[in-house]
């Protein structure tokens, strides 16, 4: 996904997953500051900046953001936790947490088909509790399986952006080198002397 830092400047950020893609569009508590989907447009830009694919034509209703932000905002809470993030500001999950993943997981999918040229194509009937279906399942995938042990949590000093380490090794560190890496090199060269 393409990210901002705050000074405006660009970078990639991969999250690895579906569900912690829909992290970086605000969150509970401190993470509010950051939110983007106040409305039904919001979330039909998110839908074209995140790795769904095929990307539907997803119907979304004026009710359909805040739906979308309370599994939000559960998932924050649970992938922190298994991530093992050391002191979250948004405390840890709760059983409304995993009860409200569990209830979008349990709901009906968005259905891919066979387009002309063997192209994926969204079914017809696509809206957010769907999608959120989508996000819920790929979310207890990560979180109850053996890619749950790859989630992280940068490594930044004021950065709290989750992500799955897809790295071979697994010790990738930063959300972006671009962004947090960068940082963290910039300091610790001016910590040996050098030149800023």
């Amino acid at each position: 996904m393409a990210m901002r830092t705050a000074s405006g400047a660009p970078y990639r950020f991969d999250a690895g997953a579906l569900c912690l893609e829909l992290l970086v569009t605000g969150g509970p508590g401190p993470y509010d500051r950051y939110e983007s989907l106040h409305g039904p447009e919001d979330v039909r830009r998110w839908i074209t900046e995140c790795r769904l694919d095929p990307r539907p034509g997803v119907t979304v209703g004026p009710e359909d953001p805040a739906a979308l932000r309370r599994l939000r905002d559960a998932l924050w809470r649970l992938a922190s936790a298994r991530a093992g993030a050391v002191d979250p500001p948004i405390g840890p999950p709760t059983d409304g947490d995993l009860s409200a993943l569990n209830e979008a997981a349990a709901g009906p999918p968005l259905v891919t088909l066979l387009g002309p040229g063997n192209a994926r194509v969204a079914a017809p009937g696509a809206d957010v509790p769907r999608l959120m279906t989508e996000i819920a399942r790929d979310a207890v995938d990560l979180l109850g399986g053996p890619r749950g042990d790859r989630l992280r949590e940068c490594a930044g000093e004021r950065c709290r952006l989750l992500y799955l380490d897809l790295s071979r090794p697994g010790r990738r560190r930063w959300c972006s080198m671009a962004n947090c890496g960068n940082r963290h090199k910039v300091r610790a060269h001016r910590a040996r002397g050098g030149e800023g």
